[in-house]
């Protein structure tokens, strides 16, 4: 790409819900810097490690660079051609039915939409469905049931206004640390503010929390029909409110009074105790902000779980207000923009419900479309379910990696290979869904593709083209029109850009809008492409009949300035202006001077809250309660004792097709692992470090043993991100039944039996290597990047050849230095070329003892002196070298034992490192961590 000036472009994070602003600057050399954007509303200038990081996973290694038809590079005329034919000749065969679209909250709005649209209104059938029915179907199900549309009803800000946040099920430090940083930095201003975690792990999160309440797997519900039931017992209701904008009350009242206390501790695994704690100061505080996220949603009864949280709000009138309200954080950064198209199979565009025939009938004379489904079709997990059986036969797989992340995987992987014709759309050409495509199409990266998201908290913000498109790499929208063209819908879908496409999505969602539906945007109806193209971020609804409601341009600083875009959002740097420094929180409050609550079909109310004052959006106008009794779901037994409980780590995203190009994102946590209580530990004779077999009913994994109390005894924790690309028998869905929330069809991945055993490996390895290895022989293996190359731990069950097997992994190019202890079984090679290092293998009979973070960085240094390189096989700095130890702050590379050096010279607190070291001083998610090594350095200090 030829750039003549420097220049940074306002766009979006493209990782999870909170959806920061990010401003990439692209140097005259081609160079790519990522900063936050400080006049974003949501991070205000925070980015966490995976957005800091940004530049590094934009390269072209192992880009899918042009269409291909079974591994054969083709043109996109003969690769569109083939899937319009197919499907069309599918359809005409088997019916509708017999075609599905399986797409992602990676997708951008004006991409969902096209995709949408054509599924429903030109195919007719309702079988498109997405990865974020993993994520949030439960809380969109239970916004329905509840309020009668799918409305988040608060703001950030009600973060920073609670005096206490509840926090269920959400690990905010590492999966939402921009929200889990502006909570702490509120709580520093206001120490009164109280925080309660409900999570059976000790996550990073409880740094900040005041309670933990380490709640056994799905007791959830009787936590919260509990608490309803306190409220009621204690005075503690808005009664009014209740009697003004509610219905169902008394059934919900009555059901929730199934168990007294004991019973709830018997269910929820909290003493009596904990629960009049926890129930008292939710009783007291009238500012209570539930924010909620996977562990709620990932549930066989999640929907219930919203309910119950729901129903403790709507008793206390603790909704759309300032401060008070439940949350639901996202875990995708455009899963709302899916949710406001009808991405879903239960859903229509623009909020509108597929059950009823007067919103059919509206979209369909809208889309002038010649049908619009009837009924809502197969859910995700239902999806696989009928590739399987062979009711799909021709599945389109849109920026997602299903074949990792759906349960049951390994059957869904046996699904996808059996389909008699598969597509997939990505930016890779080699993950485990892709390789199985019959047709491959190249489809436009982050950075490279241009339209909408929407946030957790309904804000709209664009993401902008910064880079060239590589090779023949087309925009999402742009390949499902083309496609929808040859199908003969031309006319339907001739847009010429993401500008006409969110015109249209505006324009739908104002159509007939006379109050009665949430979602509405209709104020951009019109839009142009230069009005796009300097679009600020805004929050919905935003009507047609009046001005868009408080854009970011138009929010009023401290000081009683006022903000406003720049003329375009890509800035030439050398004409840029030195802004003033501005406070992380510049604005003087985004909601301040609106009225509280109430929907926007009051034309006078500029709130960007909802239902303060009722208006919720059922027939009658009031919110249902809804009455819940909880039910015990016990899924152990005597096979499998355990409860698996999968979800994410800090520094990684989904199935690492981006943060696995990061080398500083891949040190924090470079291999799978499971978290084990030391008592389950030392019950199975596992030790820390050990390689652990994880069973379930539906397969195993081999992953690195975690031994920590910070786990709930009798439960297990293995993260979600691993593949076949990067380790050898590590995909945790693998392990996850197919079970399902009966409403909101999500699968429940955080409770699922299990067992563990320790593997029985006699040999352990680690090493470090310029270039990724071909193939690795291994029982175990993990891979990650690293500056300069690449590490690797290994674990096998048998003894080898130990020098053949170092070859397979160096080469044997170069010089070689080795060392062998053939009595006490460890083997130590180095790989020299030049003064360069190849390659260094450490074996040993037990998990190796090497420094690894040094023997990382030898990648990159120069090996001229040959005495010198005697300590690349003895894996330990020598002389006056400094081996930084496990990387715990990514953003500045700061290892734990520059911490503890730091801590040992006086350095006391979180704020004193950061200080020092600059470590937690970026998106602060290793705040939490850099404060254990603290507390452990002064407990060993005490002793």
């Amino acid at each position: 790409m030829q750039i003549d000036e420097a220049r940074e472009v306002r766009t979006t994070c493209p990782y999870c819900g909170v959806g920061c602003g990010v401003l990439a600057k692209v140097a005259a050399n081609g160079e790519i810097t990522v900063r936050g954007d400080p006049d974003h509303p949501a991070n205000f200038g925070r980015l966490c490690s995976k957005g800091s990081a940004l530049a590094e996973t934009i390269d072209l290694d192992g880009r899918l660079l042009y269409p291909e038809i079974h591994g054969r590079r083709t043109d996109w005329d003969e690769a569109l051609d083939l899937v319009a034919s197919t499907f069309s000749q599918t359809i005409a065969e088997h019916g509708p039915g017999s075609v599905a679209f399986y797409v992602s909250g990676q997708l951008l709005t004006e991409d969902y939409y096209v995709a949408n649209k054509l599924m429903k209104g030109f195919i007719g059938s309702a079988n498109i469905d997405t990865n974020s029915r993993l994520c949030m179907a439960s809380s969109v199900a239970g916004h329905r049931r509840a309020f009668g549309s799918d409305t988040v009803p608060g703001n950030y800000e009600d973060l920073e206004l609670a005096d206490l946040i509840v926090l269920v099920g959400s690990n905010l430090a590492w999966c939402h640390p921009v929200l889990y940083q502006r909570i702490a930095a509120a709580r520093e201003k206001r120490p009164e503010m109280k925080v309660v975690l409900i999570d059976p792990r000790r996550t990073m999160t409880s740094d900040i929390a005041d309670i933990h309440l380490a709640i056994a797997p799905d007791g959830d519900v009787a936590l919260f029909t509990g608490l309803l039931a306190y409220l009621g017992q204690h005075n503690a209701l808005d009664r009014t409110y209740i009697t003004a904008h509610t219905t169902g009350f008394g059934q919900a009242l009555f059901a929730a009074s199934a168990l007294d206390l004991a019973g709830i501790a018997a269910a929820t695994g909290l003493s009596e105790d904990e629960l009049a704690r926890f129930y008292s100061l939710f009783a007291a505080t009238a500012k209570t902000v539930t924010v909620y996220s996977q562990g709620v949603n990932q549930s066989s009864s999640g929907t219930d779980k919203v309910n119950a949280i729901i129903n403790c709000h709507l008793a206390t009138g603790r909704i759309g207000k300032p401060g008070a309200g439940p949350f639901s954080v996202t875990g995708q950064p455009n899963a709302m923009g899916g949710r406001e198209v009808g991405g879903m199979a239960n859903m229509l565009a623009a909020h509108m419900e597929i059950e009823n025939p007067a919103h059919r009938n509206r979209v369909q004379r809208f889309w002038n479309a010649p049908t619009v489904a009837e009924k809502p079709g197969l859910k995700a997990v239902e999806m696989f379910q009928a590739v399987a059986d062979g009711r799909i036969k021709a599945l389109w797989i849109m920026a997602t990696n299903p074949v990792d992340s759906m349960p049951d995987a390994d059957a869904v992987e046996a699904a996808i290979k059996a389909c008699p014709f598969v597509v997939v759309s990505d930016v890779l050409g080699e993950t485990d869904t892709v390789r199985h495509a019959h047709v491959r199409l190249p489809a436009a990266a982050w950075g490279e593709k241009d339209g909408t998201v929407t946030n957790s908290e309904r804000r709209i913000s664009r993401q902008r083209a910064f880079l060239a498109r590589p090779g023949e790499a087309r925009p999402d929208w742009w390949i499902i029109a083309e496609v929808a063209k040859r199908m003969g819908f031309g006319e339907a879908f001739s847009h010429v850009s993401p500008a006409d496409i969110f015109a249209e999505h505006a324009a739908l969602s104002g159509f007939e809008n006379d109050g009665a539906r949430d979602f509405t945007i209709g104020a951009y109806a019109g839009i142009d492409a230069g009005t796009y193209e300097k679009l600020a971020p805004f929050q919905w609804p935003a009507p047609s009949q009046g001005t868009p409601l408080w854009p970011a341009g138009h929010l009023l600083r401290k000081g009683g300035d006022w903000m406003s875009p720049p003329a375009s959002q890509i800035v030439t740097v050398a004409e840029k202006a030195v802004p003033a420094k501005l406070p992380i929180s510049p604005l003087a409050g985004e909601m301040a001077g609106r009225p509280e609550g109430g929907a926007w079909r009051q034309p006078e109310d500029k709130s960007t809250r909802f239902f303060a004052n009722g208006n919720f959006y059922t027939p009658d106008g009031k919110a249902r309660f809804i009455a819940i009794r909880p039910a015990a779901q016990t899924r152990t037994n005597p096979d499998y004792p355990l409860v698996l409980n999968t979800g994410r780590v800090r520094d990684h995203w989904h199935t690492m097709t981006r943060t696995g190009k990061s080398p500083r994102l891949s040190q924090h946590m470079a291999e799978p692992f499971v978290e084990i209580h030391p008592a389950d530990a030392q019950h199975y004779g596992i030790g820390d470090a050990d390689i652990v077999r994880v069973s379930t009913a539906h397969g195993e994994v081999l992953v690195r043993a975690l031994v920590t109390v910070r786990q709930r005894q009798g439960s297990v924790f293995v993260p979600m991100h691993w593949t076949n690309q990067f380790s050898a028998r590590s995909r945790v869905d693998a392990l996850v039944a197919p079970t399902t929330d009966a409403i909101s069809g999500q699968p429940a991945s955080k409770n699922v039996a299990a067992r563990i055993e320790r593997f029985a490996a006699t040999a352990f390895g680690f090493a470090v290597l310029a270039e990724r290895p071909a193939s690795i022989d291994a029982d175990y293996w993990g891979l990650a990047r690293c500056p300069a190359g690449w590490r690797l731990e290994i674990a096998l069950q048998d003894s080898r050849d130990w020098t053949v097997f170092a070859a397979s992994l160096l080469g044997m190019e170069g010089e070689t230095l080795a060392y062998h202890d053939i009595a006490g079984g460890h083997h130590r090679f180095a790989r020299f070329a030049g003064s360069r290092l190849v390659g260094a293998l450490y074996l040993a009979p037990t998990p190796v003892a090497v420094s690894r973070g040094w023997a990382v960085e030898q990648l990159g240094a120069d090996h001229a002196d040959r005495q010198a390189r005697l300590a690349i096989v003895a894996g330990r700095p020598g002389g006056k070298s400094v081996d930084r130890g496990a990387i715990v702050c990514a953003c500045f590379g700061v290892g734990a034992n520059q911490i503890a050096e730091a801590v040992r010279g006086g350095c006391t607190s979180v704020a004193a490192i950061g200080a020092a070291l600059h470590a937690g001083t970026n998106c602060g998610s290793c705040r939490a961590e850099i404060k254990t090594i603290i507390d452990g350095r002064r407990l060993q200090a005490a002793e």
